[in-house]
C-alpha cells in the first residue's frame, strides 16, 4: 500500500524543498511506496530510515508537468487556507497541508515557494506579490490589510467568497457559450466533409446525365471545387485570421476597449456581459470596502476586476472625482453606465454608513440576474442554431437533390 510521509522539519532553514518519490521495505519486509517533501535526497533518505524503512529507490519528482494553475485552483486554496486559519492551524502548517493535498504539481510548487518565503520572515502579502500572475493587486491588498489589522483569517474568508462568486460567474458565461460553439464547430466539420468528399461524388453522377443542372446545384458544385482546390488556403486564412484577431484583442489596449464596447451592444449576449460586469464591480468594491480599505484606494482594483474596459474607464473617472470630495453616488451617476438600482442602493449605503452591505446586496441581485440571463441565452440559442444549421446543411442537400427530382426530364 502506498504511503506518504510528511516532512515537517527542515535540515537547513530556508533550504528549498522538493517532492521525492520513494520505494522500499518496512520493518516487516513488505514493499511500500510513497512520496515526501524534503530539502534534499540525503535528507529524504534519513527521514525514511527514521521511520524504519529500508530505501531501495528514491528520486526527485518533476514538477514541470501538470496543468496550468487556474483561478479556480486559487479560489480553492484561499478557501482551504481561510478554513484552517479560522480553526487555529498555524500559517506554515496550513500551507503544508494544502500543498500536500494539491493534485496539480505546479500548484504544489507555488505554495511551497510561498511557504519558504514566509518562513524566512517575508510577510504573506509580500510573498503573494512575487506571483502577480496568480495573485492580483486586489488579493494582495486585502491580505496586507488583514495582516496589518490582525484579521487575516476574516479577510481570507472574504477573499474566498469573492473568488468563488467570480469563478461562478465566469463558469456560467462559459457554459452558456459552450453549447452553441460546439454545435457550430461540428456543423463546420460536417460541411467541410460534404464539400470535399460528398459533392464531388454527386458531380461525377450528374456529369453522366449530359444535361444542364439547376443554378443552386451548380453553385454548390462550384463551392465544392473551390474548397477541394484551395482548402489549405481557406484553413490557413481562417486559422491565421482568428489567431491574429484574438492576439490583437489580448495585447492591444485600443482593441480591448473597442471590443468591450461592442460586446455590451450585442443583442441578448450584451445584456449578459453587462450584468456580469456590474456584479463583479459591486462585489469587488463591497469586499474591499468591508476590509477597511479607503474608498479611493479600493477603486484602484475595482475597474480591472470588472473585466470590461468601459467600466475600467468609468472607474478611473469616479476615482478622480471622489478624491476631490464628490459623493460616490453622484460620480457613478455621471458615468451613465450604472443601472438605477445600483445607484439607489449606493446612495442608501452612503447615507446609512453601510456601503459595503448595500453593494453586497446589489452584487447578489445581479449574480442572480446573470443566472437568469444564462438560462435565457441558452433557450434562445437553441432555435437560432437550428435555423442556421437547417439553412446551411438543408440548402446543400436540397441543391444536390434537385437534379434527381428532375431526373425524368434529364433522362
Amino acid at each position: 500500500m502506498a504511503t506518504a510521509i510528511p516532512a515537517d522539519k527542515r535540515g537547513t532553514k530556508g533550504a528549498p524543498e522538493h517532492v521525492y518519490e520513494w520505494e522500499g521495505k518496512d520493518r516487516n519486509g513488505k514493499v511500500v511506496r510513497g512520496e515526501l517533501r524534503a530539502g534534499g535526497e540525503a535528507m529524504a533518505s534519513a527521514m525514511l530510515r527514521r521511520q524504519g524503512i529500508l530505501v531501495q529507490k528514491i528520486k526527485k519528482r518533476r514538477v514541470s508537468g501538470g496543468k496550468a494553475i487556474s483561478q479556480k485552483d486559487i479560489a480553492v486554496f484561499t478557501r482551504q487556507l481561510a478554513t484552517m486559519m479560522r480553526a487555529g492551524v498555524p500559517l506554515l502548517q496550513a500551507f503544508d497541508i494544502v500543498a500536500r493535498g494539491a493534485t496539480n504539481p505546479r500548484l504544489t510548487k507555488l505554495l511551497t515557494d510561498i511557504r519558504q518565503d514566509v518562513e524566512t520572515g517575508t510577510s504573506l502579502s509580500a510573498s503573494f506579490r512575487k506571483h502577480p500572475i496568480y495573485f492580483d493587486a486586489l488579493y494582495c491588498n486585502l491580505v496586507e490589510a488583514g495582516e496589518a489589522g490582525g484579521i487575516l483569517e476574516q479577510l481570507l474568508d472574504r477573499l474566498a467568497i469573492y473568488q468563488e462568486k467570480t469563478v461562478a460567474i465566469k463558469n456560467k458565461i462559459k457554459s452558456a457559450l459552450t453549447y452553441p460553439i460546439a454545435v457550430l464547430v461540428v456543423a463546420f466539420v460536417v460541411v467541410v466533409i460534404i464539400m470535399i468528399f460528398v459533392i464531388p461524388a454527386f458531380k461525377d453522377v450528374f456529369q453522366s446525365f449530359g444535361a444542364d443542372l439547376p443554378a443552386p446545384t451548380m453553385a454548390v458544385i462550384w463551392l465544392s471545387e473551390f474548397f477541394v482546390k484551395w482548402w489549405w488556403l481557406i484553413f490557413s486564412v481562417l486559422g491565421g485570421g482568428l489567431y491574429t484577431f484574438f492576439q490583437t484583442w489580448k495585447r492591444s489596449e485600443k482593441m480591448q476597449k473597442t471590443m468591450d464596447r461592442l460586446l455590451l451592444k450585442v443583442p441578448v449576449f450584451g445584456d449578459l456581459v453587462y450584468k456580469s460586469a456590474i456584479a463583479r464591480w459591486t462585489r469587488t468594491l463591497s469586499t474591499m470596502f468591508a476590509a477597511g480599505v479607503p474608498l479611493v484606494e479600493a477603486l484602484d482594483s475595482v475597474g480591472g476586476a470588472s473585466g470590461n474596459a468601459v467600466f475600467a474607464e468609468a472607474t478611473e473617472k469616479i476615482q478622480r472625482e471622489v478624491s476631490t470630495g464628490s459623493s460616490l453616488t453622484t460620480t457613478m451617476q455621471g458615468t451613465g453606465i450604472f443601472p438605477t438600482m445600483v445607484l439607489q442602493m449606493t446612495s442608501i449605503g452612503e447615507e446609512s454608513g453601510s456601503l459595503d452591505h448595500m453593494l453586497g446586496k446589489a452584487a447578489e441581485f445581479f449574480e442572480d440576474e446573470v443566472d437568469e440571463a444564462v438560462k435565457a441565452l441558452s433557450s434562445l440559442m437553441e432555435p437560432f442554431i437550428i435555423v442556421i444549421l437547417g439553412t446551411i446543411i438543408g440548402g446543400i442537400v436540397v441543391s444536390m437533390y434537385l437534379p434527381i427530382f428532375k431526373l425524368g426530364q434529364v433522362v
